[in-house]
């Protein structure tokens, strides 16, 4: 098992995976919250149905410019290097329900940081959302090498989840955490800005 990372906390992919790290893959898992609504609650469209989070992965240079966007309208980066397996639209099932696979080793070099967002593109706050994470893994092995809670129950419904960047020839990461509002990442991007 990988590292439960805090809010705000910063690890070394690389020293966390033992080294020699050149695949990841960033997943995102979520359950609908049960039991929040009561029988007209749901008749009248008060929460309940299907929830639809959307993982997406920004690429910014150094100055801070976004490059590229993969996210389900786009589902790979224009290099290659950056790959979404696909949109869930409810988040049934077990493990991960949307991937991000990222080949380190073929990001372009003036790429500098990758910032992980999840937005609830059908619209519900996080109240309505259970057992929300990302986790890191090594596409090598499979191995879990880093796992943040995004269950923080709240009015918000998207959030600025964390930053991959190259920090003298290692890539880190930074869990961001910072929640926010927006049925896509484009309305996340001011809020991203102060962490690049």
């Amino acid at each position: 098992m990988g590292i439960n990372l805090q809010k705000g906390q910063k690890i070394s992919l690389d020293k966390e995976a033992g080294g020699g790290l050149s695949h990841i893959v960033m997943g995102v898992g979520w359950d609908a919250a049960t039991g929040k609504t009561g029988m007209l609650g749901g008749l009248f469209g008060g929460g309940g149905g299907n929830i639809d989070l959307d993982a997406s992965c920004l690429m910014f240079d150094e100055q801070g410019n976004q490059t590229d966007a993969v996210w389900f309208r786009q589902l790979r980066s224009r290099d290659g290097s950056i790959q979404h397996t696909g949109d869930n639209l409810t988040g049934e099932g077990e493990g991960d329900d949307e991937q991000i696979k990222v080949d380190l080793s073929a990001v372009p070099a003036n790429v500098k940081s990758l910032v992980f967002t999840v937005n609830n593109y059908t619209g519900q706050d996080f109240s309505k959302v259970a057992n929300a994470f990302c986790r890191i893994v090594n596409g090598a092995n499979d191995s879990e090498i880093a796992r943040y809670d995004l269950s923080c129950q709240g009015s918000h419904n998207a959030m600025v989840m964390a930053k991959l960047y190259r920090h003298n020839n290692e890539w880190k990461m930074h869990a961001i955490g910072e929640t926010g509002k927006g049925r896509t990442f484009e309305e996340l991007l001011p809020q991203i800005k102060p962490h690049l």
